[in-house]
């Protein structure tokens, strides 16, 4: 009986989604800037017409306007404390994660006054676990202090 239901799972269970499966935005957590944090959510939504599957945090990385590489040190919101879930995404579903970071406290070695911190990020290219690369807008732009650090929850279905 264990061989049939593992079967029975194994066809049930999706691939993991790629960046061609998706479409992503990064936006402002309405109410969420205070004391020197905002939350920024990404929306992960499939695009295509199967289910697909997405976990943990995506690899992402911040860029500028023209599509450079600004510093992004993504970390865990709770290291270690949560195991990451795997969200099936039926056919125009979505999935969230939240990033809390500081837009205007700066880092070690960022500048205090005068400038931003960080260059503006127009743009999050996001790596989910199927493969390939998806851009995300940035809204609003933003500069993410302490060299682009973030505390990233799992993506959950939204």
């Amino acid at each position: 009986m264990t061989f049939l239901l593992a079967l029975f799972l194994a066809a049930q269970m999706a691939p993991p989604c790629t960046a061609a499966t998706l479409s992503g935005t990064f936006a402002v957590v309405p109410g969420s800037a205070g004391a020197g944090n905002i939350v920024y959510a990404l929306r992960l939504k499939n695009t295509s017409a199967a289910s697909c599957t997405v976990t943990g945090i995506p690899g992402v990385t911040l860029l500028d306007r023209g599509g450079r590489r600004l510093p992004t040190h993504p970390y865990p919101a709770h290291p270690g404390a949560l195991t990451a879930v795997l969200v099936t995404l039926a056919p125009g579903k979505t999935a969230q994660a939240t990033a809390r970071f500081s837009p205007d406290v700066p880092g070690p070695g960022e500048p205090v006054s005068g400038r931003r911190c960080e260059p503006v990020a127009y743009t999050l290219l996001v790596r989910p676990n199927g493969g390939g690369a998806l851009h995300a807008p940035i809204r609003p732009p933003t500069s993410v202090c302490e060299h682009g650090g973030m505390t990233w929850s799992v993506l959950t279905q939204h």
